[in-house]
């Protein structure tokens, strides 16, 4: 359909999950795609398969973020769009949680985005050019389950921080949106149940059964969407922060 024609595009965590669908449908809409990832060999590949362009960068470390936006503006000239995709999912309660993982939780969920959205935004200013950004989130900053007390504390941090941002740059024409995801077939979430609930080769069969849809959140579904609200036709939308769920938050049966 073309949304995205003659626009540069940089996803973080664009290597594998939701970043990596996203990175797919902006380049199958036009998009001239950068994406970014801890993993240079992963990434390359993931890069080469789509056309994209890589760069190597851990959004937990704030100067590399910083680096891989000024990276896509030598390279490219700009950026017009943004879509922070990189996060941590690790499990922790109230109780048992370290310093160290709410730090990392943190440092990945909610200040890496905002120095990529700062350095995004300055490149939008400097230029007096609109652009668009979307933060993927997470329907459980809402509350959540209790071992993801620290994921909901920096969710929920984004979730506020698209608000703030959307409403400081208005003016701006610079549209900042986000989606609260529900449960999501990746391979990272495969590797989450695994590592954290003992989970076998049932296990994605066995929750798709318990869900009103009879499946988990589709990557190519949600990439469609964030395709969507990067583009002209998502209109005059912005400090919106969707739930892209199944389960209707707050409806008690």
């Amino acid at each position: 359909m073309g949304l995205l024609d003659d626009r540069v595009v940089l996803v973080s965590g664009g290597t594998q999950g939701v970043g990596a669908g996203v990175a797919r449908a902006a380049v199958r809409e036009g998009a001239t795609v950068a994406i970014t990832g801890r993993r240079r060999e992963i990434g390359e590949k993931a890069a080469a398969d789509i056309g994209a362009f890589f760069v190597a960068a851990d959004v937990a470390d704030v100067a590399q973020a910083q680096a891989s936006v000024a990276a896509v503006i030598a390279e490219f000239g700009r950026v017009d769009a943004l879509v922070n995709s990189a996060g941590l999912t690790d499990r922790g309660t109230l109780i048992d949680t370290t310093p160290e993982l709410f730090d990392r939780h943190i440092a990945i969920n909610l200040r890496g985005p905002f120095f990529l959205m700062q350095s995004v935004v300055r490149d939008m200013l400097g230029r007096s050019a609109t652009g668009s950004i979307v933060n993927i989130i997470s329907s459980s900053e809402l509350g959540g389950q209790p071992f993801l007390a620290p994921y909901v504390a920096a969710k929920a941090g984004l979730a506020g921080l698209t608000r703030n941002v959307a409403h400081a740059h208005r003016f701006d024409r610079i549209r900042i949106n986000g989606l609260d995801i529900g449960w999501t077939e990746t391979e990272g979430e495969d590797a989450t149940q695994r590592t954290f609930h003992d989970a076998d080769d049932t296990w994605l069969a066995q929750a798709a059964a318990k869900v009103p849809m009879g499946k988990l959140g589709q990557v190519d579904e949600i990439a469609d969407f964030v395709a969507f609200l990067l583009s002209d036709r998502s209109g005059v939308v912005t400090g919106s922060v969707i739930d892209w769920d199944q389960n209707v938050l707050g409806g008690l049966d």
